[in-house]
């Protein structure tokens, strides 16, 4: 069913790792699926530690459905040369809830300001490009108090929907679904639905969920 709205999201299922070297320097780099912030800052905490020795440990993180959180952190190098590109690559790989972190080892030689742009950028784009990455469906939830006599005509119509039953409860007269239905079509399934009566809704939609 044709929806012509964007309600999907892309995600790190995997996580990937990489390395780029210039003039000496390493960068190694690590990228996570985070549902939130506080994932983000305990993976940070996690690859300071193991990297102590190391003379950055950079990072960028989007969150939100469609990316609209963001923050980076260039721990120490030239403002803009590290968090930024890092996030660059965030956005070019089109993903959200997403952690890169770069660490560096100095190898004794600056790079000057654009040496390190590209440097953490494709270093960025090394964990990103060895990542496994999943698409997922924005959802929310609709819950509908069915009488029996409608149940096959409902269920009928939630399927052409590709709409998923959550939960079922039963009454003397009726069945109660709570289903997760695709964003985009949302609207088109309640009016639908809101054509059997007596067929009543029990809530409005909630917040979207992730599927």
């Amino acid at each position: 069913m044709e929806t012509g709205q964007a309600d999907t999201y892309r995600v790190i299922e995997n996580g990937g790792e990489g390395l780029y070297t210039e003039k000496r320097s390493r960068f190694l780099s690590f990228a996570h699926y985070v549902a939130d912030e506080a994932a983000a800052k305990n993976w940070v905490a996690v690859y300071k530690k193991r990297f102590f020795d190391a003379r950055h440990v950079c990072y960028a993180y989007a969150l939100g459905n469609h990316g609209e959180r963001t923050r980076t952190n260039d721990d120490g190098e030239p403002g803009g040369t590290a968090g930024r590109p890092i996030l660059g690559q965030i956005h070019s790989f089109g993903v959200t809830y997403t952690l890169v972190v770069v660490v560096r080892y100095f190898g004794g030689v600056k790079l000057g300001t654009g040496g390190l742009t590209v440097a953490y950028k494709e270093a960025a784009a090394a964990a990103l490009a060895n990542s496994t990455i999943d698409e997922r469906l924005i959802t929310e939830e609709l819950t509908v108090a069915v009488p029996y006599t409608l149940m096959d005509t409902a269920l009928r119509l939630i399927r052409e929907f590709q709409t998923d039953v959550m939960r079922r409860e039963y009454t003397d007269t009726e069945n109660i679904l709570t289903l997760s239905v695709r964003k985009a079509e949302y609207d088109a399934l309640r009016a639908h639905l809101g054509r059997l009566y007596p067929i009543r809704f029990i809530e409005q939609a909630g917040q979207p969920i992730e599927e």
